[in-house]
Formats: structure tokens, sequence, C-alpha cells
């Protein structure tokens, strides 16, 4: 543990997409748990209570349960849970004893919430998440809410925000720094609600290009002076808002080069660890991505951590699908009484539960841009009043929901129009009517030898002004269980390979990266699509257009490299290569380009300066290429030099092009083949006549 189930040799793995994995199993409709094949974990612990916890308030945190679970402690009943991706916190200190004490938990497979968990993934059962006990002291903090407000436009300053809920008497220390640089700091004395508010000058901004982090430090004292409580917060100051029908974060617009990403590892399911987490992020990094959809529920809470660390903005997703209720509506198979959880009003709790728990969970993390609602569950007004009571918790980010599209009755439902696999066409005619900002919330699906065409979409988003801003491609990482077959050999399983039906076979692999985290050849497109600096290389110049919102092209070592029939003859570093944010400068040739024989290319590269977290230096973040000139005309390769002439052979020691004919070995190796060429030609005319007069 954490584990799955199944993966420990009970039951089975099932990959099933949109039907539910009880269909033709039993008859049951939405709301009641199937019952025909429901297997239950049933998990015991002992445990003491460490010595520095005694006296205190425990509790345990289970940070991961699919899909229900009942929890006891010493044979009393403690609570029920059925949320499996928010994590679930319970008071065990009534029923804590002294000495050995017994945790007992079982786990079900099936709950009725399931119904609200109709994901295109594998289907598992288990704690399959850390689970930890944590004590409170008497003076705590129970809640913490930060805010970063800008009044005007320059982004120069910034209004802090801070709520805390708090219990017992004591005072609380509050710093915030930067670095070593401590540039604010207040004492108060605590209360049940404390609201401080204060004005920070010359911040620096958070962003994908500039992802700085603020730590705010909260220490908790008694009445003696004794710190009882700490806690750091990273603190982002940005400030995301729609604004003119367009998503601006700090005042530009901005446009999401995204991805859809399942929680899966190869080996242990959706149970992963901060190392398999951290690969991601940094694939990511280096592949121009700058956006993640958390499909389609809440990830490992250690997600949000690195993407405000690492500089990744978020639509924070919402544990909601119940697309096998709606596409048997649509298909015609089942009527609208059918489809969850649309206008029924018995789904509202529980589903006001898990987005409240999205929120409370994330709400401090400055890489959530946009809350979402869930993914595929239709319309009705369920959601819609879902989408009225997110903003009621959070005025400072905006609300999406895709399943508008196939019931418009509630169309204020979602703040932006979202589309799944739109093409390039369909998203241009929605633009002419101008009511919203649209994004392809699923679009690129990764299937096989996928992602072509892509570049129409980059090349829409980059338009002036559009209202097309980005995309997510489907999806991340390949769904595949490491599995032996009958010959003891180790190979990637896919849906149906553990004898489960209904299945869905091979559609679980649609990653841009391999189940192993390789990326696969895909990658090499998004790579280039979503780079933020175009290159365009002509005859006589190049042109870089610098589509980052914050950051000039300073930043990058700028390389050029000479080709002649694909082998590098000639490699500059470039000074003095500064394009502004959202700006295009050209620049001279940096070559003299040979009258030799060959197809000459010129490319054009920015590279990392220094190490960045996720990459070293010369990592290359974006390239052009083009071909400047074609020599047909046969030459010897030193054609074009003053020649010394021994006999029949011309030799090259000087010229214009001195510097590209032999600034690398190509040209000394060509140079050499047409002088052995030339001899031994000569040698066979000498042979023959030698031959000839012997005769």
């Amino acid at each position: 543990m954490p584990a799955h189930i199944q993966l420990e040799g009970y039951d089975k793995p099932a990959y099933i997409n949109t039907q539910y994995p009880w269909d033709g199993v039993e008859d049951v409709v939405p709301g009641d748990i199937p019952m025909a094949f429901n297997p239950t974990g049933s998990y015991v612990k002992y445990f003491e209570v460490p010595k520095q916890m005694k006296d205190k308030k425990i509790y345990i945190s289970f940070q991961g349960v699919e899909s229900g679970m009942a929890l006891w402690l010493n044979g009393k009943y403690v609570g029920y849970s059925e949320d499996s991706f928010t994590q679930s916190d319970f008071d065990l200190t009534p029923y804590i004893k002294d000495g050995n004490n017994k945790l007992a938990v079982q786990v079900y497979k099936w709950t009725s919430s399931s119904w609200c968990e109709d994901q295109d993934f594998y289907r598992f059962s288990g704690i399959y998440r850390d689970v930890y006990l944590y004590a409170v002291p008497d003076i705590h903090v129970e809640d913490i809410k930060v805010k970063t407000l800008f009044e005007d436009d320059d982004f120069q300053s910034s209004n802090l925000v801070i709520e805390l809920d708090t219990r017992g008497n004591g005072r609380a220390r509050l710093s915030l720094s930067y670095g070593e640089k401590t540039v604010w700091n207040r004492d108060s004395e605590l209360r049940d609600k404390i609201k401080i508010e204060t004005k920070i000058e010359d911040v620096l901004l958070w962003s994908s290009e500039k992802p700085n982090l603020y730590k705010l430090e909260i220490e908790i004292y008694d009445s003696k002076g004794k710190m009882v409580e700490y806690i750091p917060i990273n603190v982002g100051f940005r400030k995301f808002e729609l604004k003119n029908g367009r998503m601006l974060l700090n005042g530009q617009r901005i446009v999401f080069k995204g991805v859809n990403r399942h929680e899966f590892s190869l080996y242990t399911g959706r149970s992963v660890t901060r190392e398999d987490i951290e690969r991601d992020i940094i694939t990511i990094k280096q592949n121009n991505i700058n956006a993640i959809r958390t499909s389609h529920y809440s990830d490992n809470e250690i997600l949000y951590e690195l993407c405000d660390i690492y500089g990744i903005y978020l639509i924070a997703e919402n544990n909601l699908e119940t697309h096998g209720t709606w596409a048997a509506y649509l298909n015609g198979k089942k009527d609208m009484d059918y489809v969850i959880p649309s206008d029924k009003m018995v789904w509202k709790e529980m589903l006001f539960d898990r987005i409240n728990s999205t929120y409370q969970r994330d709400k401090n993390h400055p890489s959530v841009l946009i809350w979402s609602l869930g993914n595929e569950a239709f319309g009705g007004k369920v959601i819609y009043e879902m989408s009225n009571f997110m903003r009621q918790l959070d005025d400072t980010r905006i609300v999406h929901y895709e399943g508008i599209f196939f019931d418009r009755r509630y169309e204020d439902t979602s703040d932006i129009e979202s589309r799944m696999y739109a093409k390039v066409t369909e998203i241009e005619e929605y633009l002419k009517e101008g009511k919203k900002s649209i994004i392809c919330c699923e679009y690129a699906h990764a299937m096989g030898n996928s992602c072509g065409a892509l570049h129409k979409y980059t090349e829409l988003a980059d338009a002036p002004d559009s209202g097309y801003q980005g995309g997510f491609i489907w999806d991340y990482i390949d769904q595949s269980i490491a599995k032996k077959d009958r010959h003891g050999k180790w190979f990637f399983s896919y849906g149906g390979d553990f004898g489960e039906r209904p299945t869905d076979y091979n559609f679980c692999g649609n990653g841009i990266v391999y189940a192993d985290r390789t990326p696969s050849p895909k990658m090499q497109e998004v790579k280039y699509d979503y780079q933020n600096i175009n290159i365009e290389v002509n005859e006589n110049s190049f042109c870089v257009w610098n589509k980052n919102l914050f950051t000039d092209t300073l930043k990058y070592s700028c390389i050029a490299q000479l080709m002649r029939d694909g082998v590098v003859i000639l490699t500059k570093e470039l000074e003095g290569i500064n394009v502004l944010p959202q700006s295009k400068c050209e620049f001279e040739m940096p070559f003299n380009i040979p009258d030799a024989t060959g197809e000459y290319i010129v490319n054009i590269s920015f590279r990392t300066k220094k190490a960045e977290i996720w990459a070293d230096p010369g990592h290359e973040v974006a390239f052009g290429q083009g071909i400047v000139r074609v020599v047909s005309k046969q030459k010897d390769i030193i054609s074009a030099c003053p020649r010394l002439t021994v006999g029949d052979f011309n030799i090259g020691i000087k010229g214009d092009n001195f510097e590209v004919l032999f600034s690398e070995m190509s040209c000394f190796i060509k140079f050499f083949q047409h002088f052995v060429n030339k001899f031994v030609v000569v040698t066979i005319y000498f042979v023959q006549y030698i031959f000839r007069i012997n005769k």
C-alpha cells in the first residue's frame, strides 16, 4: 500500500471508455449500487500513537481511495466517504486508546457515486494514495485563503489578502519573502477569523515563463510565546481574468499549449510517485507544453505544487463524468430519465461536496487558472448550479465546462466556449459570432501516428487578437500495464489483455509519451508547433517572431548552422538577437553561401543559456530551418578558390569561401577523395599504356 487491489493479485484491471463496467452484467439504473460483482477490500493496521502526538487531536487523512470506504478504529465506526480523487480526513481522537490501536478499512469497488466516475480509464479499486496520521494543537489554523489582487493594469503593485480561520488564544506572525529577502511581515492576535490586507510594491509576477514564487510563512505562538504551528505557503502574484471576451494573464492574452493528463504508471496504475510526477513535468517543460488539464479528476496534490514551481498552467477538473448515461440517450438506447445529473436534484449534494473539495484543497495554487466542473456529463440545472457555487467560492478564476455543447439550456454554466475535436473551420465559424473565447479542451487525438495538422490550430491561435486561445491534446501518457506473457516475457498490455469484458481494447494508448514515460515520435511535432519563438529563414535574412508574453529572446543563446547536403559545415553563436515579447524582427543572413555544388540549409536555434530546473544549458527551445541556395552545376569542391597547379591537380588554399570549405573535416575528406580519384584514374591509364607497349 498504496496500491490497487487489482494489481496485487485480486480481481483484475478493466479498461473501459464510455460504457459502464456492469453493462450487460446486471440491470441497474443510475444511483443503484452494482451487486453482481462488487469486490470489497479489507485493510487492517495496528499502531501506537507517537509520543509527540499524545494529548492532541489526532486525525487520519486518506489521500485517495477508489471508490468508497468505511472506517473503524478499535471496533468503533468512524465514518464513510465515496469520492475516489479528493482526500478524506477523519477525527480519530474519540476512539484513540493507550497502547495498541486497531484501524480497519473496508473499500468498495462500486458505490452509488460510481455512476459519476465513468472516465475513459482503467477501473481499479483500493487505497492507492498515501495515508497518514497528523496531530493538531489546541491553538491551530483551520483554514488559509490567499489572494493577490491588482487595482490597475500596470502590475507594479498588488494587494495581498490573507484570510485565516483559527481556534485558540495566541498570536500569529506572518512574513513574506522572496529568496533571502523579507518584503513584508505582520503580527496579529488570534481571533476566529483574521483578514489581513497589505500592498506589495514592485512585485515579480508569476507565469509559465517566469514562475516567480514568494514564500508566505505563518508562525503560531501560544500565550507563553512558544511556537506551536508553522505553515509555509508558496504565493504567486498573478491576475487571470476575462476581459473584452479574451482570457488574460497579467494583462496579456494567453494561449494554452496544453495536454490532458491521466495519472498513470506502467507498474502501479493510478498510484504514482513524486518522481513519476516530476518526470512528467520536466518532459512537459522541455517540449514547450505550458498547460495541463487534470483529466478528469483531482490529481495527487504533488502535481499542483510542482506546477507552481516549474510554471505550468492548470485547468483543475472536478471528479465528474457520466458519459455512459448521455451517450445511451443520444444513441436512442435510453430516454432522458437515464441521463445524470441533468436536472435531478438528488445528485446535487454529492456533487456540491466534490466541487467544494476540489476548491478547498487547491485554492491557493497560482498554477490553477481555471476550474472545470467535470467532463462529458451532458448539461442541466445541477451542473449549472455547481458553476454558480464555484463562482461564490472563488471570484479570481473562471469556470469551464464543455458539456453544454450538447445541451444549451444553461449557456452560462461555462464562462468560455469549450469544444472537443472541433475542426479549425468550425472554430472559425464560431468566432464569427464573437460570443465567447474558445478553447479545445480535447483535440489532436494522439492515438497511433497522430497529431498531424496540429499547426493549423496553433496558427489560428497566433492570429492577432484571436478568440481561439489554444487547446489540450488528448492525451499525455499511454495507459498501459506491464504484464508477462505465457513465456514469462514482459510486455505493455492494454484493454482486454486481462480477460475483462466489456473492454475498449487499445483505445487506452493515446499518449504522446509511452507508458514507460519516454516521449513518442509524436512529441517532435508537438514541441515544434508549441514553441514560443518562430523563425523563418529566407535567402538573405531570417525573421524571429517572439510569441512569449513576458520574455525577450536575450534569455537564450542563438545558434546558427550552415549545412550542405545534410552535413553541418559551419556553426556560429549570434550576438544581439534581441526580440521583445510579442514582437517580430528581421536579421541579416549570418553566412556567405558558397558557389560550390550542393543544397545549402541554414538552421537558427534558440537554446537555454544556463541550467533551468527542467533543462541543462544548451537545451533547444525553438528552431527554424530554410533552404537558402541549391547549386546544381557540377563543380569541384575547390573550384571556387584560387589554385596552385601541380600537374593535372588543382589544390585550393585560399579564397572567399575558405572559411566555409575548410571549417569542417568533411571538406578535407572530400578533397582527399577528389585527389585519390584522380590518382586512381591516372594509374589505370598508365597501366593500360604499359600493357599496350609490352603487347
